[in-house]
């Protein structure tokens, strides 16, 4: 599996021939966005700087696209989408937390988070998670302090900070007592190489 970041919460994750798309940067967004093919796009919110689903297009192939909660597989993938709220761009919405297995690792993407009072229901479905994507920058999503609080207190084994700028990156890293931790371009992950890590921090740079 490989993991990039493209700024905001758009990250792409691939796995053999398959390209997962999350959050991906809409062309009428004020933030640059970034076209790359995937066959699965997931959306946790309704923003034009998250809901970029024609930039994941890919050729003629379909592109499946999951906006919001409920239960789905495709090719392999078993994907949950736990409902949880945000007012990313001053208005309450819906924003939708995704669980995703493949290639028997968890991904856990809490999308554009505002609060850290989840649910019973998503507690409880959000277990043994491998990789954790959290926001942390503020403004309509969680900040540094709580999201480092958060990510914790769910226990992944790899944490992804995501919807950053330099200085709330610090904070957090700063929080985490992670302040050496170095950007890298991306992250190539097995399952074996999760033995040992306990919310080890992985800082993506926005490709």
């Amino acid at each position: 599996m490989i993991i990039t970041y493209n700024g905001l919460e758009a990250i792409k994750v691939q796995f053999g021939n398959t390209v997962l798309a999350f959050n991906p940067i809409s062309k009428d967004s004020k933030q640059k966005a970034t076209s790359f093919g995937a066959d699965i796009v997931l959306v946790s919110i309704n923003h034009r700087d998250m809901n970029g689903i024609e930039q994941a297009s890919r050729g003629e192939v379909r592109t499946f696209a999951v906006t919001g909660p409920g239960e789905y597989e495709i090719g392999g993938v078993f994907i949950k989408g736990l409902p949880s709220k945000s007012n990313y761009g001053g208005k309450e919405k819906i924003n939708t937390i995704y669980s995703v297995n493949l290639e028997n690792m968890n991904l856990c993407f809490l999308g554009a988070l505002e609060n850290t009072n989840l649910s019973e229901e998503v507690i409880s479905a959000l277990d043994d998670i491998d990789v954790l994507f959290i926001p942390i920058g503020s403004n309509g999503v969680l900040g540094p302090a709580e999201a480092e609080k958060l990510s914790v207190s769910l226990e992944p084994s790899i944490i992804i900070p995501m919807h950053y700028d330099n200085d709330s990156l610090k904070k957090f890293l700063k929080e985490a007592g992670a302040e050496d931790v170095k950007p890298v371009d991306k992250m190539t992950l097995k399952k074996k190489d999760l033995e040992g890590k306990e919310s080890e921090i992985v800082v993506l740079e926005a490709q």
